[in-house]
């Protein structure tokens, strides 16, 4: 199990959040305006009790520019520097994000107590880190995009913002377009008897809502990716079909942390939220391209010493895990117990318009955001559906309410096309990209191997009845992004061995299904 130091933390985002992830042990229901942390505190009347709902349905989560996916050019020798910035930016929007839930009733006496307490001096750290970032790139004889600067006000977000957006997508999954069709609605405020009470039916203080949830039977068919049973299809009729699939367990061991090494490397809990990893066993946030190649791999080919991790699953039932006072975990807001997979899939498949080339050893690849609620949906890359209906219905903004006997599925098929020379870019993602509609890729990429992510869990089946939830399930997320699916996301590291990784490009070139 990789390690997972911490640092610590505040005592004002301490118990911020801590108070936040308190709201999810006594069992039940959940309501839409549940993740507004503070709004169940002690009141002394019924009227500040209803003050408290209305800040909290006016205002949901804090909103920042993200600064690390406007880095296009960082030097060797700041980009420790510049990984620490970065995560000093997210911690900071993490506890401005634990006041803001706290602080309920202060901001329904005051309508300026947001951006004066919360919204303006988060601003100040905000410019003063991304300044920092400025002279780590200079000093060392770097250029920075002064526009950068312009980056540090940060604004709120009302529950209802993402509504538009939301419903109705399309989103980008291996260079082919799924639309995610009308039946789809992330909007608009629940009412359960005209009462809001944040945190009184038990669930975790910063959602999911009962919006996030549909019944994936009632959903029009939308998927235009065919997924079978052995997972999605090669890119085509033609090209390279072959396939190479690598067992490495659902994680049974426990591997978790909540650190990131390809974006906040050295930084203990830079995702703010719990992976499952499986694969390479020594990954955690100071973990080296060395460490990693030597490391013990749960893959049963030896040869495959990759990482590959996501966020775990957890269900909201009043139970608690491991992590339940740990940062990462229920002190911020990440509640509930892990649901381990049922099963894991990891296929690399082909290119329809010809072969594929070796990737370089260490290659990391981020796919989907894990900040798109508050990031909007450009980099969102999400497929959520049931088993029996992954050939009709994918969905990306809401959790599918399964029907009895068929299981949660969440599939990622990530980028397929190099640059031809670089592991890693400076926002973690220019050095790949998705195919085009044809299947080519761009600007002189080079097709390699695509990975495809299936993960099938056995998931209690949550209801929804007048706008509660019950026994509803979510992804970890940063605390700000409310549990949003959209949020989902995958990583991974490559570290096959040479002779293996020919051995999958051949497979794939020559048409052949190996493991």
């Amino acid at each position: 199990m990789g390690r997972n130091i911490r640092k610590r933390r505040s005592s004002m985002a301490t118990k911020a959040v801590a108070a936040s992830a308190a709201l999810a042990l006594g069992g039940g229901g959940l309501i839409w305006a549940n993740f507004y942390a503070s709004a169940h505190e002690s009141n002394t009347s019924g009227q500040n009790t209803t003050k408290a709902a209305t800040a909290a349905a006016q205002v949901a989560t804090i909103s920042c520019p993200d600064v690390g996916q406007k880095l296009t050019n960082v030097p060797e020798k700041a980009k420790q520097g510049v990984a620490t910035e970065l995560a000093n930016l997210d911690k900071q929007i993490t506890e401005a994000y634990a006041r803001l839930a706290s602080t309920r009733q202060a901001q329904a006496n005051d309508s300026g107590f947001v951006q004066n307490a919360i919204v303006g001096p988060l601003k100040e750290k905000r410019a003063a880190t991304i300044d920092r970032i400025r002279i780590d790139i200079q000093r060392v004889g770097g250029q920075f995009n002064s526009s950068l600067s312009q980056l540090a006000a940060c604004t709120t977000q009302a529950a209802q913002t993402n509504a538009g957006q939301a419903g109705g997508g399309q989103q980008q999954n291996g260079g082919q377009q799924q639309q995610n069709g009308g039946q789809q609605q992330n909007g608009g405020q629940q009412q359960n008897g005209g009462q809001q009470q944040a945190g009184a039916n038990g669930q975790g203080g910063n959602g999911p809502t009962a919006a996030d949830f549909v019944d994936i039977t009632k959903v029009q068919g939308n998927a235009q990716l065919g997924v079978g049973a052995n997972g999605l299809p090669a890119n085509g009729n033609s090209g390279s079909r072959g396939t190479f699939t690598t067992k490495c367990g659902t994680n049974g061991n426990k591997n978790h942390n909540t650190d990131n090494v390809i974006v906040a490397p050295g930084t203990a809990n830079g995702a703010h939220h719990l992976h499952d990893y499986v694969g390479n066993q020594s990954n955690d946030a100071f973990a080296s391209d060395q460490e990693l190649a030597a490391a013990q791999t749960s893959c049963q080919n030896q040869g495959d010493k990759s990482s590959y991790f996501w966020p775990v699953l957890r269900v909201q039932d009043g139970s608690q895990d491991f992590d339940q006072n740990n940062d990462g975990g229920g002190k911020e807001g990440n509640v509930g117990k892990i649901l381990q997979p049922a099963q894991a899939q990891l296929k690399f498949v082909g290119n329809k318009k010809g072969n594929v080339v070796a990737m370089p050893t260490a290659l990391r690849i981020i796919t989907g955001d894990a900040k798109a609620f508050v990031n909007g949906n450009a980099n969102a890359n999400v497929s959520w559906s049931c088993t029996g209906f992954e050939n009709k219905v994918q969905l990306e903004t809401q959790y599918p309410i399964c029907p009895q006997g068929s299981q949660v599925v969440r599939t990622t098929a990530f980028q397929s096309c190099w640059d031809g020379k670089n592991i890693d870019s400076a926002n973690h993602r220019t050095h790949v990209a998705f195919v085009q509609a044809d299947g080519t890729c761009a600007n002189g990429f080079k097709a390699i191997p695509q990975l495809q992510v299936r993960l099938v869990y056995n998931v209690p089946r949550p209801t929804v009845q007048n706008g509660v939830v019950k026994n509803a399930y979510a992804v970890d997320t940063f605390p700000e992004n409310l549990h949003k699916p959209i949020t989902d996301h995958n990583d991974f590291i490559n570290f096959f061995s040479a002779n293996t990784m020919n051995k999958m490009v051949n497979c794939i070139n020559t048409g052949k299904n190996c493991q």
